[in-house]
């Protein structure tokens, strides 16, 4: 089912062995995401080191495409208070640097996913996606696993994400 809404989005990620040295970095961002249990919805704080720090509220609902992960992608951002009561709710964390090197954001894993580092690119319609040259950088595409999408990766044990690497030929370190 193709999706034509202003909310629709398509993303590629892709698995890297490590943050690649002498990129073009543009940006770089702290981020703290707590996935609400039992919702579709992600609590995010941003933190950049020139810049202020932003809270969001996400729902990501999927929806099948054809290897790139599509679905609707719904965001609002909202003040520190308001920020504060939802992050009462129970949920699951996961922490990450985000290097932003167009088209792509690497994430660089933390905590118990140390060593994991994802490269996600978002288009507007499924000719863009198709039409993404894959940089050297990249050791394999993974969108359409799902195993590797931000809702899954917070319920992971350290031992579920060395399998799953495994599979695609990479060593944690």
């Amino acid at each position: 089912m193709q999706h034509h809404s202003k909310y629709a989005r398509i993303e590629r990620r892709f698995l890297l062995e490590r943050l690649p040295q002498g990129i073009k970095v543009t940006r770089v961002r702290r981020i703290t995401d707590r996935y609400i249990d039992d919702t579709a919805l992600r609590l995010r704080v941003q933190h950049e080191d020139h810049g202020p720090t932003v809270f969001k509220l996400t729902q990501k609902v999927p929806a099948p495409g054809n290897g790139a992960q599509q679905g609707l992608i719904t965001s609002m951002y909202l003040t520190e208070e308001e920020f504060a009561v939802i992050a009462q709710l129970p949920a699951r964390m996961l922490s990450k640097i985000r290097y932003s090197v167009p088209p792509f954001g690497i994430d660089v894993f933390e905590g118990r996913l140390q060593g994991l580092v994802l490269a996600e690119a978002e288009f507007q319609s499924g000719e863009l996606a198709d039409a993404l040259v894959i940089p050297s950088l990249i050791r394999c595409e993974v969108s359409a696993d799902s195993r590797f999408a931000g809702g899954h990766l917070v319920a992971a044990s350290r031992q579920d994400l060395e399998r799953w690497l495994s599979e695609y030929g990479i060593a944690l370190t």
